[in-house]
């Protein structure tokens, strides 16, 4: 399947639909010009195109091993991972200081629409990463601060979150992981946590991982849960990856889809930490890097409608069956009702697009200018577009293994991915 980054849509978006204009007019985003923002469409669309697309196809058909305690990625990812870290693309709108381009959250939210539709698994590792970017810039020390940022905005390591055990799913206040306080103001972690977006992996140099747990004699409920963060390698003192800590993969989930991105169980057991914002305020921190998630993850929606859509148009302007009346040569492209689920699959993922990056010009717009009201709204669509656009990701990838017909069921023509 080909795969063609959607610069001129989103460029579109931005320009008549959003308002972008506004927030590259503040002061904060000033840097933030039209030609600033065709550039980082360009390049990044790219860089998708040629480097990240072609490894999907083989993420499907070749899913990430747990191999003598390691997993390994799918061919292609350490490659397309690199270069993506290497151009600077986790780095758009992560703090200056600690080597972001501090860019608005509505660039880095096109580029995650554009890579999700090139390769969803391998983009889920730098989405992953932004969230906790945030978080630990909100809520970290500036010790913590100092040691990781640098490296997760880089992408030399790559961040996780853990929230979920066996027993306790959407009900985080159950979970029964827990923090020892030892004599050097570390903490001992202990526990297992499940559906681990890539709890580890071979492409990076070490996995930080953002752990809620519980304290000695911390009350029930979501107030006793407090967040640390928990390193797969203890930082060394030059700053760099050096022993592993006591945590490990138990397995990895065998899912019906996104076979490329490990999802892990782990099981910490006296793994050092640190604790990130205070006692009782781990949902609090973690909230900060969940709603980046969420807003991701409506991106994610996006680019597999994008994706399926691509892959339907091109089938049905190639696939000749049922030729009108009067005419020597037809494709399915010529009959109506495939017209109506080419054109609505169109127009939901535009929508859904245009949602997606509205929401997150108003998290740029109440970042730029402390506005109550740019909050608020930023607050009611981020949920808002996670539930729409993940509703349409599915719909569209559902029509065009329609327009596929018999062979949307066929696993060589990729459309089932």
């Amino acid at each position: 399947m080909t795969y063609s980054s959607p610069t001129s849509d989103i460029q579109f978006v931005l320009d008549h639909i959003t308002g972008f204009g506004q927030v590259s007019a503040t002061e904060r985003y000033e840097e933030a010009t039209r030609d600033t923002v065709v550039a980082v469409l360009t390049e990044a669309g790219r860089l998708c195109d040629e480097k990240i697309a072609p490894v999907n196809r083989a993420s499907d058909l070749s899913p990430a091993i747990l191999e003598n305690g390691v997993v390994r990625a799918s061919p292609g990812f350490h490659e397309a991972y690199s270069a993506w870290a290497e151009g600077g693309w986790i780095a758009l709108s992560a703090p200056q200081d600690y080597g972001g381009m501090g860019l608005p959250i509505a660039l880095t939210t096109a580029l995650n629409d554009t890579m999700s539709g090139a390769c969803l698994s391998l983009q889920l590792a730098p989405l992953l990463s932004q969230g906790q970017i945030e978080a630990l810039e909100h809520h970290a020390s500036d010790a913590i601060k100092d040691l990781y940022l640098p490296k997760l905005i880089s992408g030399e390591w790559n961040g996780t979150m853990n929230l979920t055990e066996p027993q306790a799913g959407s009900d985080v206040g159950a979970l029964r992981s827990k923090a020892e306080p030892l004599d050097d103001g570390t903490y001992a972690i202990s526990g297992q946590k499940i559906y681990i977006s890539w709890g580890d992996c071979d492409i990076t140099d070490n996995t930080v991982h953002l752990v809620l747990a519980r304290l000695p004699d911390a009350p029930k409920g979501t107030r006793g849960v407090s967040l640390f963060i928990v390193p797969k390698r203890l930082p060394n003192d030059q700053g760099e990856a050096g022993d592993p800590n006591n945590l490990r993969v138990v397995s990895l989930e065998h899912k019906m889809g996104l076979h490329g991105s490990p999802t892990a169980v782990m099981e910490y057991s006296g793994a050092k930490g640190w604790m990130v914002g205070e006692p009782g305020g781990g949902m609090k921190a973690m909230f900060t890097m969940m709603n980046n998630a969420r807003l991701g993850v409506a991106t994610q929606g996006v680019g597999i409608a994008e994706a399926a859509t691509q892959a339907a148009q091109r089938y049905a302007m190639d696939r000749t069956q049922g030729t009108p009346l009067r005419q020597s040569i037809g494709t399915i492209a010529d009959h109506a009702d495939v017209r109506r689920m080419l054109m609505t699959m169109r127009a939901d993922t535009f929508a859904a697009r245009a949602l997606a990056l509205d929401c997150a010009v108003s998290i740029d717009m109440a970042t730029a200018t402390g506005d109550a009201e740019w909050n608020a709204r930023a607050g009611v669509l981020t949920p808002i577009a996670k539930s729409f656009c993940t509703d349409v990701g599915i719909a569209v990838a559902s029509e065009a293994v329609q327009v596929h017909g018999g062979m949307g069921f066929v696993e060589e023509t990729g459309v089932a991915q």
